[in-house]
């Protein structure tokens, strides 16, 4: 390491947000960046520490230590190689991981004062567009083809790599553009689309070709796609929101989260809707169902659309504080309570909830009404076999019913992982659509492992 010391000296420094009262009021991405001299620094921090943590807590397997060693010492596209050598598209992970990582860091462990790695991985992917070192690279062909169905992380992930040894790849697409979860799940203050458009263009330069309005039925049009190429893989996601079946289910101003992101995103891409489709939070009460990241996007989109207020609830405990967590001790991943900069922007937050019924006036969402309750063990089944794993808490109400008021209801409650049928063996499934929702950065190590098992295959 170019400074083995510097992390006893110099401190973690985060870029930051922008000031809340300038970043409500548009869709810009809401993290700044730090000068060069500041990143050089923050990557200095990275100790050599001998065991790094970070590369093993990384589904990409990415070499922290040796492209932040290559920042620090200005070394931008030596560093830029080593970062694209493992990830694919390290600017959407650069801005939208949770930075597994990080937590991993042995800093962390020493301090809680992790090296930046995102932040230092944007900033190198950031730099290596700008100063031309991303060029397209157009392989010799092997002749052989390969589909790839969705156009998420996932399936961009195989694509890239499929293409980059040689295969004809073509990517069916059933939105109008690219990008999955990135372009209409996570809104533009995380993920400016521009981004997504730049990787695009140079994966179309490569050769990759991309077919859009393409809705694929698994269970009717999949034997053409085998038949007309060597291999197929499967990467749609998770499409089926979990619901919440409860009375007034059907009134309006119940929306599943991602009609409601989806759309901004679209509106944000010039598409107009008409006034009864479409989903907005101006002037309204605004509540949100689920604690995840996808509640805290509904919060910061409000904000952006001019709500009035927004509640957030969870029918889960609240987490511990931290910074650590005695039930995931480092270099596990602490699930401890997360604020983002969506909560920050203003957010009254409630955890163990229980939703009992949505409340209307002439067909439309007045307020819902809510149960506090709480979690207690669940007596162990006299006569289980020692090992077994202890039954699930009970949930018991607590306290009278209430009413919270809300003329908008957004339920962000996860995803269903997919059933499959068994496919012949040239199909193959990745990311999401095999392994229910989780991070991006995990659906594209799917992704790219799963090329890994089609080249072997094809081979």
């Amino acid at each position: 390491m170019g400074n083995p010391k510097a992390f006893l000296n110099v401190h973690r420094q985060e870029a930051g947000y922008r000031p809340i009262h300038d970043r409500i009021h548009d869709f810009g991405e809401v993290e700044q960046t730090l000068n060069t001299r500041e990143r050089k620094l923050q990557a200095s921090r990275c100790m050599d520490c001998g065991v790094p943590f970070c590369h093993w807590a990384c589904p990409l397997g990415n070499k922290a230590p040796e492209w932040n060693d290559a920042l620090y010492k200005g070394e931008w596209e030596q560093a830029y190689r080593l970062l694209a050598s493992t990830n694919p598209f390290p600017e959407f992970t650069g801005r939208i991981c949770p930075a597994l990582c990080e937590k991993a860091c042995v800093l962390n462990r020493f301090n809680h004062e992790p090296t930046t790695n995102r932040e230092d991985e944007a900033a190198i992917v950031e730099a290596a567009f700008r100063e031309g070192y991303v060029q397209p690279q157009v392989p010799v062909r092997n002749g052989k083809r390969v589909a790839v169905v969705g156009a998420g992380p996932a399936g961009l992930a195989a694509a890239d790599v499929l293409n980059r040894q040689g295969y004809a790849v073509t990517v069916f697409e059933k939105n109008e553009a690219a990008g999955g979860l990135l372009r209409y799940g996570i809104p533009n203050f995380k993920l400016n689309k521009a981004i997504i458009d730049r990787r695009i263009r140079l994966m179309e330069q490569e050769g990759i070709e991309f077919k859009y309005g393409q809705h694929i039925s698994l269970s009717d049009q999949l034997a053409p796609l085998v038949s007309d190429y060597s291999s197929v893989i499967i990467a749609t996601g998770t499409p089926t929101a979990r619901d919440l079946n409860i009375p007034g289910r059907e009134l309006r101003g119940v929306h599943f989260a991602l009609e409601l992101l989806s759309q901004q995103n679209r509106v944000l891409a010039g598409m107009e809707f008409d006034k009864d489709e479409r989903i907005t939070a101006r002037g309204k009460d605004v509540l949100v169902i689920g604690g995840g990241d996808t509640g805290s996007d509904c919060i910061g989109t409000a904000h952006r659309q001019g709500c009035k207020s927004v509640t957030q609830i969870e029918i889960m405990p609240r987490p511990t504080e931290g910074p650590d967590d005695p039930q995931n001790p480092w270099p596990n991943w602490p699930r401890t309570l997360k604020t983002t900069s969506s909560h920050e922007e203003g957010c009254t937050r409630r955890w163990n909830i229980n939703t009992l019924e949505f409340l209307g006036e002439n067909g439309r969402l007045t307020g819902v009404k809510v149960q506090e309750i709480e979690w207690k063990p669940a007596p162990v089944p006299s006569g289980s076999p020692a090992g077994s794993p202890p039954p699930r808490p009970q949930m018991v109400a607590k306290g009278e019913p209430f009413v919270i008021k809300a003329e908008l209801c957004l339920l962000a409650m996860g995803f269903l992982k997919p059933e499959h049928p068994q496919y012949t063996e040239s199909v193959f499934v990745c990311g999401d659509a095999q392994n229910g929702a989780s991070l991006v950065v995990r659906a594209m190590a799917s992704g790219m492992e799963t090329a890994k098992k089609v080249d072997t295959f094809l081979r």
